[in-house]
């Protein structure tokens, strides 16, 4: 067994050494700043650090003083020492990927206290000193060894990562005109004006005008520059929004306090609404920050029960969203309790049916596969361990689920157990309808109305937020 084991102060001796060589890591840099609340610029936001200012100076004291310490606590001397303080003078930078080897030599020792002086040297890669100083400890007298403690592992997760990426990615896109549907309260009608102030639409607000002013006031937001569509109500709003988008002068809607049954109705209305050859359905894009990858799930907002017949439109619709986002070949998994057909449960047969037609060419641009288990669509230890062989097995990117409360329960406990972000769009009709909750964040917001956008230019431009 691995064992840490001290050096008494009777065993020093001056000339003593202990090494320690470490590589810095962008995961190092934000440990450090998630442990002490240090969020300078310097050492967390790139383009900050490259500036002619800084020099892209990322570490100093942070990480070779931590060095330091590891030595004292871990080699020399080791368990039991009491640090007094130290004395450092920085030299130069040290920047992400730079290999530092520190080295501390014994200089002092004064046997009356158990006092050690220890000499402190920091050298890069190209063994040039960029820490020089000292440290002054209490070494132990009595002598300790101690099986080496497995530090439990530590994984760092930045929430809306790929969030950030698609509204990089829409912002090279020219803005949408959206008719932003009944923004009568401060939440719907700041996400618009947000959204237009990141680039990402041009809004048309449709609505009772008195009702939009007073949120406009109450949000302290001005609508001097904005169209507005004056309506009686919910109803006649979405009613006139869907035609506006009909007669062209605007390319996508945007929910705003009004229930999605409620939009959802003028959108599919037989005669004057937006209907196309395909069902309309619903895609959450989730960014689930334990996922290595975008995750888009179908559907959990508009179709409650869809038939074999909605649910190829449904696959379909998912799959071109995802090409719109740069991913070529997206691996769907249809989603079930189980990985087998098996009759008495639906949705396996349903799951077998929609292969053979992505076989047949009845559905284009995907690996297709299942039934499959959620656990063996996103993760490749879970199929391992069940003898599971596909293509799709732990990297789904498009989860199709049996049904609308499926979906929702699972896009939900992703949310708030996996803390992902959870952006939505609607599809299949003549224009995209960006769908936002009252409980959606900011980000998600925006990244619903980056959805939309990348969508209307998904024939000219690849994005860049494809799978890594």
């Amino acid at each position: 067994m691995d064992t840490i084991e001290n050096r008494t102060f009777d065993e020093l001796r001056v000339g003593d050494s202990a090494s320690l060589t470490r590589t810095l890591t962008r995961e190092d840099i934000q440990l450090f700043a998630v442990m002490s609340g240090d969020v300078n610029p310097a050492h967390l936001d790139d383009e900050y650090a490259r500036s002619d200012m800084f020099h892209k100076v990322i570490a100093h004291g942070m990480w070779s003083g931590a060095l330091i310490s590891t030595v004292l606590g871990t080699q020399l001397p080791g368990p039991g020492t009491i640090y007094l303080g130290q004395s450092l003078r920085f030299l130069k930078p040290v920047g992400l990927g730079d290999s530092v080897t520190v080295t501390l030599t014994v200089a002092r020792l004064d046997p009356a206290k158990r006092r050690v002086a220890l000499d402190c040297v920091v050298s890069n890669q190209d063994h040039e000193q960029v820490v020089t100083g000292s440290a002054d400890i209490i070494a132990p007298a009595e002598k300790i060894a101690r099986a080496r403690v497995t530090l439990p592992e530590v994984s760092l997760r930045e929430r809306g990562v790929r969030y950030r990426a698609l509204l990089e990615a829409a912002r090279d896109a020219p803005r949408i005109r959206t008719a932003v549907v009944h923004p009568v309260d401060t939440i719907s009608l700041l996400g618009a004006i947000e959204a237009t102030r990141q680039g990402l639409i041009e809004p048309v607000l449709v609505g009772p005008e008195t009702r939009i002013r007073r949120a406009a006031e109450e949000a302290a937001v001005d609508l001097a520059d904005l169209r507005i569509v004056p309506t009686e109500h919910s109803h006649a709003a979405a009613a006139a929004a869907v035609a506006l988008a009909r007669r062209g002068e605007v390319q996508a809607l945007m929910k705003g306090a009004l229930h999605t049954d409620e939009l959802m109705r003028a959108v599919l209305a037989r005669s004057e609404g937006l209907r196309t050859g395909r069902r309309a359905s619903h895609v959450f894009a989730m960014d689930v920050p334990t996922y290595p990858r975008p995750l888009f799930i179908t559907d959990a907002a508009v179709n409650i029960y869809p038939s074999l017949e909605d649910k190829r439109d449904i696959v379909q619709n998912a799959i071109d969203l995802a090409h719109a986002l740069g991913i070529a070949t997206p691996c769907v998994a249809i989603l079930s309790a189980l990985e087998t057909v098996y009759p008495k449960i639906a949705s396996t047969i349903e799951a077998a049916a929609l292969c053979k037609m992505a076989q047949r060419g009845q559905i284009r641009g995907a690996v297709v596969d299942g039934p499959m288990a959620f656990d063996l669509a996103v993760s490749r230890d879970a199929a391992a361990a069940k003898g599971f062989v596909s293509p799709v097995a732990g990297c789904a990117d498009i989860l199709v689920v049996p049904d609308l409360e499926a979906g929702n329960m699972l896009a939900k406990q992703l949310e708030y157990l996996a803390e992902a972000q959870v952006a939505g769009i609607v599809l299949g009709a003549r224009v995209p309808i960006i769908l936002t909750s009252r409980a959606d964040g900011p980000l998600a917001r925006l990244a619903s109305c980056a959805l939309a956008v990348l969508l209307g230019r998904s024939q000219s431009a690849p994005s860049v937020i494809g799978t890594p």
